[in-house]
């Protein structure tokens, strides 16, 4: 039986099959397929040098961002296409709270992280879905209004965070707003 004498090296080393391929070369013959006008069809725009393809150009038909309603302003939701200007909240239901926080535990944007219910940068929001029966201390970028009567009927409380303080600002933002609350009411 005779094995195998060759020795891996240097002089022995090549690529796996299929994993390279040869380049595309233009204009060498018909038998290639891409001889003639090199695979840019028949006269027209394209075909000449120096094209290039406008993006969102659609061959004259009326464009996606001509073809949408104008509506504009951040409050309007569906109002671009393109949604540079819808404000971004990460919703966090009280059941996600009451599963994850023990009583008397502050909750905070950072804390909700650690949880894994805040994933991205983006402002938190809490939501009412579901009971709160333990006492939370809650600091969020927003709150909707069932959420604060249940967070208070369960003897916890609701603060709001600056976003700027959220993003690398300091704890006395936090804290200033929370005091001009307490004063306003």
């Amino acid at each position: 039986m005779a094995e195998n004498t060759d020795k891996v090296g240097l002089h022995t080393l090549k690529p796996s099959p299929g994993s390279r391929r040869p380049r595309k070369r233009l204009g060498r013959g018909v038998g290639t397929g891409h001889g003639k006008t090199s695979g840019r069809g028949h006269k027209g725009a394209g075909a000449r040098s120096g094209n290039k393809r406008k993006t969102g150009y659609e061959g004259g038909q009326n464009p996606v961002h001509m073809r949408m309603r104008k509506l504009r302003g951040p409050n309007k939701k569906m109002s671009m296409p393109f949604e540079k200007f819808r404000t971004r909240t990460q919703p966090v239901n009280l059941s996600a709270l009451e599963a994850r926080f023990k009583a008397n535990d502050e909750v905070t944007p950072e804390s909700l992280r650690e949880a894994g219910l805040a994933k991205k940068r983006d402002p938190v929001k809490i939501l009412a879905r579901g009971e709160l029966s333990k006492k939370l201390t809650v600091r969020a970028h927003a709150f909707s209004a069932q959420a604060k009567e249940k967070i208070e009927a369960a003897g916890g409380t609701c603060q709001l965070v600056d976003r700027a303080a959220s993003r690398g600002g300091s704890a006395a933002a936090t804290a200033s707003l929370s005091e001009a609350e307490e004063a306003a009411s």
